[in-house]
């Protein structure tokens, strides 16, 4: 890609800005022109790599084959009553593409070898011209690829589709990072895939473009419209480096303000209402409620989840109280609770641990009859 049309692709602050002046200036390097269409092996599991896939598998002017390496199924629920399959696995299937299976253990992982045409793990089968062809790309697949597999691979034949605007939330959950501190621009990159110890996703950059992210982004939304950008931008790529046009340039320093992307724990779901707005507590369920509900405690210990969760418009004229205070609005129908900044935080649905899902009247009913009210509140932990 263009320097000018890299920069100009990137719409951000001003810090980020001057991080891409760095990176804009660093040196460029062609890639070499594999002429002849790619034996891709594909590596995802979720819904972002299943759209990110499907726009790869449309571009039929890019691979001689493809193939696809996924997760195995795992009986989950209590006594292994559901069977979980990838998404990517059954996208496969239906268009009649190859589909291996990795190991379900990590460890049995790290002696995995690729299907043909991929097996060759000794390095001198660079010097044979099959190897040109072949293509490694990985699309949100949650495994570490060990070196001995990447360099099965030509290098910069092992490619990454990553949804931020890198350096910026390197790490397994860049898309809800990035909506829990409200961010108004993201973006993807294609990226060099890396081994462990120098940053996976520290790759130089094959392309990158941004999106501004919509009023109310939901995390299925922003992945929906993330893969589509990441599947184009691939695509593109691929088409430049059959012409021997494509070429890379080296992410910039990360820096002591440059956020991290770390995996979504169960703590990231627990809210604190003395320390988080209202707002911080809406963010937070459209980043990750698809994945972990948003939790709190009943004064007897129990876990409560907040589901359906808004800021209140019109309940500011309310008396002050300290947060963590909650209350039955009969208006709007919602649980009420105040939050550090004085907002109320509108909630639709609620859930008490080892009961059902119910709506704010009937969870509020249900509480009444606990003898925890104290003046018509609920004090939450």
């Amino acid at each position: 890609m263009h320097s000018q049309s890299f920069y100009n692709s990137v719409r951000v602050n001003s810090t980020r800005r001057r991080l891409l002046i760095n990176c804009l200036n660093a040196h460029f390097y062609s890639s070499t022109a594999a002429k002849k269409p790619f034996d891709i092996l594909f590596f995802g599991r979720d819904e972002f790599s299943c759209n990110v896939f499907k726009q790869l598998h449309d571009a039929r002017d890019v691979w001689k084959s493809i193939s696809i390496a996924t997760n195995p199924d795992v009986k989950t629920g209590r006594r292994g009553s559901h069977l979980s399959i990838s998404p990517l696995k059954q996208l496969g299937e239906s268009l009649e593409v190859p589909v291996h299976t990795i190991p379900r253990r990590k460890v049995d992982f790290r002696d995995w070898m690729p299907p043909p045409p991929f097996t060759n793990t000794n390095e001198a089968h660079f010097s044979d011209p099959a190897s040109e062809t072949r293509l490694l790309v990985t699309a949100s697949f949650g495994r570490i690829l060990r070196p001995s597999l990447l360099h099965v691979f030509l290098p910069g034949q092992r490619l990454n589709v990553h949804p931020s605007l890198l350096p910026a939330y390197r790490g397994p959950a860049p898309i809800q990072r990035a909506l829990m501190r409200g961010e108004n621009v993201t973006g993807v990159c294609v990226i060099d895939m890396m081994e462990k110890k120098e940053g996976i996703d520290a790759g130089s950059v094959w392309a990158c473009k941004s999106m501004v992210v919509p009023e109310n982004a939901t995390f299925p939304l922003m992945s929906v419209e993330l893969a589509r950008i990441g599947g184009d931008l691939l695509v593109t790529v691929l088409r430049d480096m059959l012409l021997g046009k494509a070429s890379s340039i080296p992410q910039p320093p990360v820096s002591s303000i440059t956020p991290h992307a770390s995996a979504i724990s169960a703590s990231d779901a627990r809210v604190a209402f003395t320390s988080q707005t209202a707002l911080d507590i809406v963010r937070l369920s459209r980043a990750i409620s698809h994945q972990r509900p948003i939790t709190t405690t009943m004064p007897d210990g129990r876990t409560l989840q907040l589901h359906h969760l808004s800021v209140s418009k019109s309940h500011d004229d309310l008396s002050p109280v300290e947060p963590g205070w909650a209350m039955y609005s009969p208006h709007t129908r919602t649980i009420l609770i105040n939050c550090a900044d004085g907002k109320w935080l509108s909630v639709l649905k609620l859930k008490s641990q080892d009961r059902a899902l119910l709506t704010a009247k009937e969870w509020w009913n249900g509480v009444k009859g606990l003898g925890v009210l104290h003046e018509g509140m609920l004090k939450l932990l």
